[in-house]
């Protein structure tokens, strides 16, 4: 562990999860995106074309995501009375019935016209239609950025989970939606470029939601 911020209802680590987390308590949830091992198979996600689009931060390169974090994923139900685990169908957890999918919708690239989320929801599956064209309207900074409003919508279905931890930040975006939903965060990024993003865009999530109180006191 290198750095500590707290920013507002959210506490953010840099440094690496398997140091970090176990200097921390249980939390009512974990909703997080690991990465999946596929560095190697990465394409860009444009067909027939190789890294076609560029990060906010000009790089497109996958080399975080060369080998999957196993062992920390498969100990993640452990943490929280619930957890979602985007990528959940790369590694070995048990079987569960409420898996959560988002569905692409174009289906014109080479990445995966769906993602899944292996969860400990008791529900039947639920998908979720969200299109490329609309997360690149909100701005890409992460080469597996997921929705601000599919982290949203991750977090509907945990109403009493008031303690949301991401063991694998990237840029944030879980954090947002926590902060956003009025609910408190703590984030883990190892990689120091993707935590400062991370860092400012919480901060300016946690800024926007404490001038619309201000203005509706």
């Amino acid at each position: 562990m290198s750095r500590v911020e707290h920013i507002g209802r959210a506490t953010l680590y840099l440094g690496d999860c398997r140091e970090v987390l176990p200097t921390l308590g249980k939390v009512d949830a974990v909703v997080t995106d690991p990465p999946y091992g596929l560095g190697d198979k990465w394409q860009g996600g444009a067909a027939g074309t190789k890294a076609s689009w560029k990060l906010n931060d000009g790089g497109s390169e996958m080399g975080w995501d060369v080998e999957a974090p196993t062992e920390v994923v498969l100990g993640l139900p452990d943490l929280a009375e619930h957890s979602i685990i985007w990528g959940g169908n790369y590694f070995s957890l048990p079987p569960r019935r409420g898996w959560l999918l988002w569905d692409k919708i174009v289906r014109e690239f080479t990445s995966g016209h769906a993602e899944l989320a292996w969860t400990t929801l008791d529900q039947p599956v639920r998908a979720f239609n969200f299109a490329h064209a609309q997360l690149a309207s909100e701005g890409k900074s992460h080469p597996t950025q997921k929705p601000l409003r599919l982290m949203k919508w991750c977090l509907g279905f945990l109403p009493d989970a008031q303690t949301i931890l991401d063991p694998f930040m990237g840029s944030g975006t879980t954090g947002v939606a926590a902060v956003q939903m009025g609910r408190q965060f703590i984030g883990i990024e190892r990689e120091p470029k993707y935590f400062d993003i991370a860092c400012k865009r919480i901060e300016d999530a946690q800024r926007q939601g404490d001038m619309f109180m201000e203005s509706a006191a």
